[in-house]
């Protein structure tokens, strides 16, 4: 079998598509002012991230000034949750769910340790929250609510409309965990009915290293880094000119893209879950069955351990994860696996594979060739898998 480089794991990081390079690079060696400064360079770089923030504001249907630049999604994360928890007061409650990204429950378990208090709500053997666990869960001093768009991990995407419909109803601020849906998914905050919304830019072919967060004007946002107060105020810190343009151009594309995109990814995905079941049939599919995102084939095989897999895959040039690239040398199960219920002895061995437009049918066979015989063989050694004779 000849060896060939696919690529399956998007959901982790995408590679810079040429045009957000083209759009970047007069910013880092002609167009290099700092857009603070007043003369001819920094009017240009100002005049730069002006137009990279009305882009962005156009497609998320907002109002430009309502667009904060930050250095990625994890940042726009902990400035969203900590930033309108502190401007509500010293304490308060917070509603998140168990699955969210640790971004996100690690920001929370912060602000427990300064005095607030959080729940955390459980989800269905999809991975779905309750839009009536949101609702039942708000109490008085509650002071935001964070729920994922869609799950890294297993691709579920949640009923955002109804948790933000159901939070605005409240009066309590709702943030959305975008990260994994941009490329894929609506992001018009108004249809969302979102207060704030985080993005990161390497998960749509821009470059590591940047983000954006949504805060609808009128909500209190506490800053949390202090400086020259560059972003309205809202995040200090001279602006990354040419990463801001690249987002820009990254997130024009993928919006331009969208339909295609997700055509595209759809059957590929469709053909990997196809092939995967029909070899082995005893696989378990994590995650909303068609309730997630485009490109997300997530799947655990009974007995072995995603790490054997994924070394197997990448001798023969497959590049997979087991669930969020962040942890993936963890040793521990994911905490979404155990909070969707995965059975043990399918917990250790779940696989992600998620494609991308530069994808192909081929790709795809190339994966279905390879995976089924090393999953076969790697049961064939585990103790904890019955022969099959």
């Amino acid at each position: 079998m000849e060896s060939r480089l696919v690529y399956m794991d998007h959901a982790a990081t995408t590679p810079v598509h040429p045009k957000v390079l083209e759009a970047m690079m007069p910013y880092f060696n002609q167009e290099y002012g700092n857009p603070n400064s007043v003369h001819s360079l920094g009017r240009s770089a100002r005049e730069a991230v002006d137009r990279a923030r009305e882009t962005v504001a156009q497609i998320l249907n907002c109002q430009s000034q309502e667009i904060v630049f930050t250095s990625c999604g994890t940042e726009s994360i902990n400035l969203a949750i900590k930033g309108i928890a502190k401007a509500r007061g010293k304490t308060g409650h917070i509603i998140t769910s168990a699955i969210e990204h640790h971004a996100v429950l690690h920001t929370i378990e912060q602000l427990e340790r300064e005095g607030y208090t959080a729940t955390i709500l459980p989800v269905s053997p999809d991975g779905l929250v309750d839009p009536d666990d949101v609702r039942n869960a708000i109490r008085p001093d509650t002071v935001v609510i964070s729920i994922g768009y869609a799950n890294n991990e297993i691709g579920t995407i949640q009923p955002i409309r109804e948790i933000g419909s159901i939070a605005r109803e409240a009066g309590i601020p709702f943030h959305t965990d975008a990260v994994q849906a941009a490329g894929s998914l609506s992001l018009n905050v108004e249809e969302l009915q979102v207060d704030a919304l985080s993005l990161s830019g390497h998960k749509f072919n821009a470059p590591k290293g940047v983000g954006i967060l949504y805060i609808r004007s009128g909500i209190p946002l506490e800053p949390q880094m202090q400086g020259g107060g560059q972003e309205s105020g809202r995040r200090s810190g001279t602006e990354n000119v040419p990463y801001i343009v690249g987002i820009a151009e990254a997130l024009r594309l993928a919006q331009e893209n969208l339909e295609a995109h997700n055509e595209h990814c759809i059957s590929l995905r469709e053909k990997l879950f196809e092939g995967i079941l029909s070899e082995l049939p005893d696989t378990r599919v994590n995650g909303h069955r068609t309730q997630r995102l485009p490109n997300n084939a997530h799947v655990a095989f009974r007995g072995i351990e995603a790490q054997s897999i994924l070394m197997g895959l990448d001798l023969k040039g497959i590049c997979a994860s087991s669930g969020s690239a962040c942890h993936s040398a963890s040793i521990e199960p994911s905490h979404v696996l155990k909070a969707i219920g995965v059975p043990s002895e399918y917990i250790y061995g779940s696989v992600r594979l998620t494609v991308g437009i530069d994808n192909s049918q081929e790709d795809v066979s190339y994966v279905l060739e390879v995976l089924p015989s090393l999953v076969r063989r790697l049961q064939s050694l585990s103790p904890l898998v019955e022969s099959a004779s």
